[in-house]
């Protein structure tokens, strides 16, 4: 089941309990009317049930925009690096739907940040996929005096939603017990003249970078990697 299959469910789920929930105030409005107090009550009590169920799909929808499926292992990104000076590089990272970024890195290593969900096994069932989410992507200096002494390059790469998933359920645990588990993966490797990268996510949540081709594994080796 794909996640936008998914997403759309959650958000036609959403309307038809909307509708629901207003077929039932309806209702309950008009036996007020009529004076049959235990009626009305129990449509009034229905409605409010669907209302919820309503803004609780269509949260979760919204929470999940942005996000993507996690397949056995699904390749999240490719990059390339091209060195600009001491220690600054250019980089091109292309993402699985397209989207492409130019930015520049300072720095000896690259490294890639990721925000992974995955669903308990009743959600697994109803069809829920596990997620991920690009989070940042930074220069690394190996060495930690350097490390801690020189400004970060960082770069953004999730959409900064409104309301996100992963951000709810680390500050509010409980509200949210079908997320199974969230957590945070990164992978690194040296930034080389020429070099080209891919990154992966397996389906256990860790990220992995290699090397793309030979001639980025050769210049790693020479480097000492």
């Amino acid at each position: 089941m794909s996640l936008n299959y998914f997403l759309i469910g959650l958000f036609v789920f959403a309307g038809l309990c909307a509708l629901i929930a207003f077929g039932q105030g309806m209702h309950a409005r008009r036996h007020w009317r009529s004076r049959h107090r235990f009626a009305a009550s129990h449509r009034l009590l229905w409605c409010v049930v669907f209302i919820l169920l309503a803004m609780l799909s269509a949260f979760t929808g919204s929470a999940l925009i942005g996000y993507r499926r996690l397949a056995a292992e699904a390749l999240v990104a490719q990059l390339d690096t091209r060195e600009l000076g001491p220690q600054r590089y250019a980089v091109t990272i292309r993402l699985p739907d397209g989207i492409e970024r130019n930015i520049d890195l300072a720095g000896d290593d690259w490294q890639l940040d990721a925000r992974v969900i995955k669903w308990t096994a009743g959600a697994v069932v109803l069809g829920a996929p596990p997620l991920y989410q690009l989070d940042r992507i930074s220069g690394r200096y190996r060495d930690i005096a350097q490390e801690s002494a020189t400004p970060k390059s960082v770069i953004a790469l999730s959409p900064g939603a409104l309301f996100d998933l992963w951000h709810l359920k680390q500050r509010c645990p409980r509200c949210l017990p079908w997320i199974a588990a969230d957590f945070g993966s990164a992978a690194y490797l040296p930034m080389v003249d020429g070099g080209r990268f891919t990154v992966t996510l397996a389906a256990a949540g860790g990220l992995v970078a290699r090397p793309a081709d030979a001639a980025t594994a050769e210049k790693l080796k020479s480097a000492g990697w």
